[in-house]
């Protein structure tokens, strides 16, 4: 099969390469994958400043996959050739608490991911994918939308009428819009760029915040919400950036840390903190039970994923760059037709 491999850290050392297709075993299913989608992770890993010292020589990379299952393993009863069926970031996280070794199980670093024409699933960790989605569409969900859905619905239980503060248009931001307004909330939105707030209107933002042209943006949410601050907040940014979450955020509230866009570390006012009673709250995307209680609610209620571009596969570099400079909605790369 033809696979991107990553020989080194860096973009430059990301290779098309020939290598064996491999055999499903026990408990697992070969996957002919349709397409992937890309996300600030994935950019991460190339970089080599998310987990370096996991990161075996040669990973092929990118967690979120759709495709057919072309071949199943022994032992396999869950699933049969010709399936549609999605991958799953963390390959044995599949309901309740995360294990404290979650990370060394992910699909696309330090397990071999999808930019590759087959994949190795593990058999219990897939996800069939929703009927209402092509497959480019659904590589848009593991991460993403997962994400955005832990964060709204499983943790923090979003009811209708109440607030949520979205901050930026990447792919869990615009997710979190769709689902939030689609839930009945009232959605805050931020973004650097009035077009880009346009865009996040149509799909359900209710209020915009250029946060360049107010720089002190959590009073203005404030202000917005009559004093009080929104009910949960979706922080995309963590750095300095998550005080002026708190800030935004009402009495007892809900802030989910999804990001490190602007750091991976934080000075946080602690007793800003305190008197907020806000509780924060690490988001690593969720468990498969999540997935598939996500992709019922999408088959009932419908959800259209917002995708810039698609790139063919013998394109994935150039994929990769048009992540970096920023893109409004998910960079799909198309791996089979």
């Amino acid at each position: 099969m033809r696979a991107w491999q990553l020989e080194d850290f860096g973009l430059d050392n990301l290779r098309l390469a020939e290598r064996p297709t491999p055999k499903p075993g026990p408990g697992e299913i070969l996957v002919k994958v349709s397409a992937v989608s890309l996300n600030f992770r994935d950019k991460a890993i190339v970089d080599g400043v998310y987990n370096p010292e996991k990161m075996p020589k040669n990973l092929i990379p990118v967690n979120d996959a759709a495709g057919v299952v072309a071949e199943v393993g022994p032992e396999v009863t869950e699933w049969q050739v010709g399936d549609r069926v999605m991958s799953h970031l963390y390959s044995h996280w599949l309901d309740g608490a995360p294990a404290r070794d979650e990370p060394d199980w992910q699909l696309g670093g330090p397990i071999d991911g999808g930019l590759a024409e087959y994949m190795i699933l593990e058999a219990n960790s897939a996800v069939p994918t929703p009927a209402n989605l092509t497959d480019e569409q659904a590589a848009t969900l593991p991460i993403a939308a997962l994400t955005a859905w832990f964060s709204l619905v499983e943790y923090g239980n979003l009811k209708p009428g109440q607030s949520v503060l979205v901050q930026g248009t990447g792919g869990v931001s615009l997710f979190a819009i769709q689902m939030a307004g689609a839930l009945g909330a009232r959605v805050i939105a931020t973004s650097s760029s009035d077009e880009k707030l346009q865009k996040a209107a149509a799909l359900g933002a209710t209020d915009l915040v250029n946060y360049r042209t107010t720089p002190d943006w959590a009073e203005k949410v404030r202000e917005l919400t009559d004093g009080q601050g929104v009910d949960q907040v979706i922080e995309v940014v963590g750095g300095d950036n998550l005080n002026q979450s708190v800030h935004a955020t009402r009495a007892a509230g809900h802030i989910s840390l999804v990001g490190f866009l602007g750091g991976m570390t934080a000075p946080l006012d602690v007793l800003s903190l305190l008197y907020s009673q806000a509780a924060i709250r690490g988001i690593a995307v969720g468990h498969r039970r999540a997935f598939l209680d996500m992709n019922a609610w999408i088959e009932k209620n419908g959800l259209d994923p917002v995708i810039d571009t698609v790139y063919a596969f013998d394109d994935a570099i150039k994929a990769y760059e048009h992540l970096a400079r920023g893109a409004f909605g998910k960079i799909v790369i198309r791996v089979a037709d």
